[in-house]
């Protein structure tokens, strides 16, 4: 009767789908999970070191 609300929301739905119901096998969804969180940390990194590059002034 009561379905969850990340599959009654549109929004949820999207987000359940690509994360919560991914259909991948259970023994890499860890590895999987430190991969895309080391990929995030990286992409991160690189655009605010980007900002800073593009912001950095030498005149102290």
């Amino acid at each position: 009767m009561n379905k969850p609300l990340r599959t009654q929301h549109p929004l949820f739905k999207i987000a359940n789908n690509a994360l919560v119901d991914l259909p991948a096998p259970i023994n890499i969804s860890a590895w999987w999970n430190f991969g895309s969180l080391l990929g995030l940390c990286l992409i991160i990194q690189i655009l605010t070191g980007l900002f800073l590059a593009m912001h950095y002034t030498a005149d102290i």
